[in-house]
C-alpha cells in the first residue's frame, strides 16, 4: 500500500509539473519564437490601402526584404470602409458587413473579395509569394451591427445582447465593446476569428485593446486567445495600441505574441527618446514567443510619399534600439521606393542576428543620456553592446560624446576583439574597457568577441 501511495504521489507530481510547464510555455509562443519581421500598410497608406497597392507592396517585399527574413505582410485599419481618407476616421461611415455583423473587405478597395470570398484571394496571392498574411482589426462589434441588431452566428442572441455600448474607442467611431464573459460574446469572437482563419490569415493586430486594459478588454483578450486556439491555425496575435500597462505584463505575455508599449510611433525625436525608458521597463516580460512591441519603423518614404523626418543618426538609433531591445521589426515605408540606405538598415545581416538570436537583452547603464545596452549570445561567451547618444533635442554630426563600457563587468578579463556591426568592420583588440565617440542622436552596435 505504501509503495502504491508513493507511486500515486509521483504520478500526481508529474501531472502538476507538466501542467505548470504547459501554462508557462504555451504552444502559441512557438508561432513566432523570435520577433516578427514584416511590413504594415499604416505608415505609408493610412486608412486607404487598396488591393492593387497591397499586391505592388507584396511584390516589392519579395524582392527586397523576404531574402532577409521579413515575412509578415499586414493590411492595416479600415479595409471595411470603402471611402476612408488619410489617417483619419469618419463617424457614421457605412461599413461593409455580412449578415452576422462581421466586417468584410470593401469591394471598392478589394474587388477580389466579391461573392463572400473576403480576404482569401489576396491572402492566397501573398502566400504564393512566400509571405504570411496579416490584418488589422478593432476590438468589439460594429456599432452598425448593433444598430441593425444582427444575429450572432452560432447562438440564439443578437448583437445588442452582447454589446457593451459604454465601452468605446475614443479615436475610432466604428465599434462597441463585447461582453466576452458571456458565452455568446465568446461565440461572436469565435465567428470572426474562424472567418479570418478560413481566409488564410496568419497575423492579427487587434487595436483599442491594450489601453486602458480594464476588465472588459482583459476578457476580450482572453476570448480572442481562446478563439485563435480553437481554429487550430497558427495565427500570431499582436495587441495595440500602447502604452500597455507594465503591471499587466504577466497577463499580456500569456495571451499575445507581441503588444504595443507606445501609442502610434512616428518619425519624431521625442517619440524615439521616450522609447529608451519604455523598452527598459518592459525587460522582465521579453522572451521567446512574447515581445514588447515598440511599433513600426517609419523610415524611407512614409505618410503618402514624404521622406522620413529622422536624420541618418536617428535612424541608426532607431534600428539599434529596436534591435537590441528585441522589438518586432515591422517596416512602415513604401517598399516600391526602397532606397539603398533604408534597405541596408533593414537587411543588415549582423544587425538581424542581434534582433533574432540574442538573449538577456537589457539596459546596462544610463548617465547624462549616454546609454548602453547589452545582450548575450546563446552558446557563446561573446556579447552584443549598443551605445546611444541621446543628448540634446537636435541631431548633430559635429557634436560627439565618448561612451565607454567596463569589459570586466561583462566577464571579459583578457583582451577581446570588437566588431562594428553597422560598418561590418573589425575595430581591433581591447582590454579593460571599450569606448567610442558617438554623434548626437547617433548609435553604435557592436559584438564583443571572447
Amino acid at each position: 500500500m505504501k509503495n502504491l501511495f508513493i507511486l500515486l504521489m509521483a504520478f500526481c507530481l508529474q501531472i502538476i509539473c507538466h501542467n505548470t510547464q504547459a501554462q508557462s510555455n504555451p504552444k502559441y509562443w512557438q508561432y513566432a519564437p523570435n520577433p516578427v519581421l514584416g511590413w504594415n500598410s499604416w505608415d505609408i497608406f493610412g486608412t486607404t490601402v487598396t488591393e492593387q497597392q497591397a499586391k505592388e507592396q507584396a511584390d516589392a517585399m519579395v524582392q527586397h526584404l523576404l531574402p532577409s527574413g521579413y515575412k509578415y505582410f499586414t493590411v492595416d485599419i479600415q479595409w471595411y470602409e470603402p471611402n476612408s481618407k488619410g489617417h483619419s476616421y469618419k463617424k457614421g461611415a457605412k461599413l461593409t458587413m455580412d449578415e452576422y455583423g462581421r466586417l468584410t473587405p470593401g469591394l471598392k478597395k478589394f474587388p477580389s473579395a466579391a461573392g463572400g470570398k473576403g480576404f482569401k484571394p489576396l491572402a492566397d496571392y501573398v502566400h504564393s509569394k512566400g509571405l504570411k498574411f496579416g490584418i488589422h482589426i478593432m476590438r468589439g462589434i460594429p456599432k452598425q451591427a448593433v444598430e441593425q441588431n444582427t444575429p450572432v452566428l452560432g447562438t440564439n442572441v443578437k448583437a445588442q445582447d452582447i454589446a457593451i455600448t459604454k465601452s468605446i474607442c475614443h479615436w475610432n467611431p466604428d465599434m462597441y465593446g463585447v461582453d466576452a464573459t458571456k458565452p455568446e460574446g465568446q461565440a461572436y469572437y469565435q465567428s470572426i476569428i474562424q472567418m479570418y482563419a478560413d481566409w488564410g490569415v496568419d497575423f492579427i493586430k487587434v487595436d483599442d485593446i491594450s489601453r486602458p486594459y480594464n476588465e472588459i478588454q482583459q476578457a476580450e483578450i482572453e476570448a480572442i486567445r481562446k478563439a485563435i486556439d480553437k481554429t487550430g491555425r497558427e495565427i500570431v496575435l499582436s495587441l495595440s495600441p500602447g502604452a500597455t500597462p507594465v503591471k499587466m505584463g504577466s497577463h499580456v505575455m500569456n495571451h499575445a505574441n507581441q503588444w504595443r508599449i507606445t501609442d502610434d510611433f512616428w518619425d519624431k525625436w521625442d517619440h524615439l527618446y521616450a522609447m529608451f525608458e519604455r523598452l527598459d521597463v518592459w525587460t522582465p516580460y521579453r522572451g521567446e514567443g512574447h515581445f514588447p512591441d515598440a511599433d513600426m519603423l517609419p523610415i524611407g518614404y512614409v505618410s503618402f510619399g514624404r521622406t522620413t523626418s529622422f536624420t541618418p543618426n536617428e535612424q541608426y538609433t532607431l534600428m539599434s534600439l529596436w534591435t537590441i531591445g528585441r522589438s518586432p521589426l515591422i517596416f512602415g515605408g513604401d517598399m516600391t521606393r526602397l532606397d539603398d540606405f533604408t534597405k541596408e538598415l533593414l537587411t543588415n545581416p549582423e544587425m538581424l542576428k542581434v534582433n533574432q538570436q540574442s538573449t538577456n537583452n537589457r539596459q546596462f547603464s544610463r548617465e547624462n543620456n549616454l546609454i548602453v545596452w547589452v545582450a548575450d549570445i546563446p552558446g557563446s561567451k561573446d556579447k552584443y553592446v549598443a551605445f546611444f547618444n541621446a543628448q540634446g533635442k537636435e541631431s548633430s554630426d559635429a557634436i560627439v560624446s565618448e561612451i565607454s563600457i567596463d569589459l570586466t563587468q561583462l566577464g571579459f578579463k583578457k583582451r577581446v576583439k570588437v566588431r562594428d556591426l553597422w560598418q561590418h568592420k573589425d575595430l581591433g583588440k581591447f582590454k579593460g574597457s571599450f569606448s567610442r565617440k558617438i554623434k548626437r542622436h547617433g548609435a553604435g552596435l557592436y559584438r564583443i568577441i571572447h
